[in-house]
């Protein structure tokens, strides 16, 4: 296919299959907020309701309203989830809880700091879309929340021992430079900026190793390497998701050479985390060949693979890198060929090394709506600029 031909497969896909799956069987109409928990045909089989999956709905339905087309439809969903998670999802104080019961009670304490990232970016895009400024100041004050627990997120949660085998995570810098661009408009422009340098180091200079090729999960405090599980854990999505947020600073620094160290990067982490014997991406490896501690570490999940056909198209796009474009259409015909349900709305989640479907779910404790309309907005937008 041609890339108009392509744009049109994502566009149709997004609007016509994704989006209607989650607007027809997600919204909790009896009190507020969404079900994620949903069977390959929509049905829900749990109610508990996990934060950072119901800020993510929010956040990607303000999405669309902003940027493809104000459908009262598409708003009205964002704000079912928006105001169950304002009355129910924090303590009062903007600490985000890790799940609720579907009444809203809480189950789980706020100790996961992505309920926070994800709280901030719905909230943010919801006060683009609705001129709220309550939205905004929620937006706001959990931005700067984030900050304050960067150097320990979990806080008195945090079970590891201090002073003991101190490591500093990936995830969190990763996710700082995507969600600066989400919450520009609301911050300060010095401490926006400030956090983009800051985590643009992080990510390039301290995570990235260039006699690798490599991005490691987690490092030292003094940015050494640590030959524990942790230290050489490897998640080749996780890099590849982030190398298109890098980009996407890039062009707003008008930076070529941060996109160009993107694409290098993309390109050598997607060469190591291929399964040269089934096809797809490992979903975790150990740097020296180890056996990993998951044991889902050969599984190949649905987010990866969406994140990284995002990043090969965007890295063509950007620089005509034909190693990216190829790369983008090996993705997209194992992506498309295993992930996709051609029976059902939405997409399959989880499937083995083999690439057989090892779930049948379309959204759960950890998948809702989010990975794959967001990668099919993503591509659409990049192969309409290169048709």
């Amino acid at each position: 296919m041609n890339f108009s031909d392509l744009a049109t497969l994502y566009k149709n896909e997004l609007l016509d299959n994704v989006v209607p799956f989650w607007l027809d069987n997600s919204i909790d109409k009896e009190f507020g907020g969404y079900f994620s928990c949903l069977d390959r045909e929509g049905n829900v089989y749990d109610t508990d309701k996990f934060i950072w999956l119901q800020c993510r709905q929010v956040w990607l339905f303000s999405m669309l309203y902003n940027r493809v087309e104000k459908r009262q439809e598409w708003l009205d969903c964002a704000l079912v989830g928006a105001e169950f998670l304002r009355k129910y999802g924090h303590d009062g104080n903007y600490n985000w809880y890790f799940s609720l019961t579907r009444e809203g009670q809480p189950l789980v304490v706020p100790y996961n700091i992505f309920s926070y990232t994800f709280a901030t970016m719905a909230f943010a895009q919801l006060s683009i879309a609705t001129e709220n400024k309550e939205y905004a100041h929620i937006a706001k004050k959990t931005f700067l929340k984030i900050l304050e627990k960067q150097n320990n997120p979990k806080g008195q949660w945090n079970k590891i021992v201090p002073g003991t085998r101190d490591l500093k995570g990936f995830s969190l810098p990763m996710i700082l430079t995507n969600l600066s661009l989400e919450i520009e408009g609301l911050i300060d422009n010095d401490l926006i900026n400030k956090t983009i340098d800051e985590c643009l180091n992080e990510v390039l200079s301290n995570f990235y190793r260039e006699d690798l090729g490599l991005v490691l999960e987690n490092i030292t405090l003094d940015n050494k390497f640590s030959n524990t599980f942790e230290g050489r854990l490897l998640n080749p999505g996780h890099s590849l998701e982030a190398m298109w947020f890098i980009m996407d600073l890039g062009v707003k620094l008008k930076r070529e050479d941060i996109i160009d160290k993107a694409v290098k990067i993309s390109l050598s982490t997607i060469e190591y985390g291929w399964d040269k014997r089934y096809g797809g991406i490992f979903y975790f490896m150990d740097l020296k060949g180890f056996p990993p501690q998951q044991l889902e570490w050969d599984q190949k999940l649905w987010w990866v693979h969406l994140e990284s056909i995002i990043t090969m198209l965007k890295g063509y796009q950007l620089t005509g890198n034909k190693t990216s474009l190829d790369w983008f259409n090996r993705l997209h015909e194992y992506t498309w060929s295993h992930f996709k349900d051609n029976q059902h709305p939405e997409w399959f989640g989880y499937l083995n090394r083999q690439g057989e479907v090892l779930l049948n779910l379309k959204g759960g404790k950890w998948k809702g709506c989010f990975h794959v309309p967001r990668a099919l907005y993503q591509c659409w937008q990049i192969l309409e600029k290169c048709k």
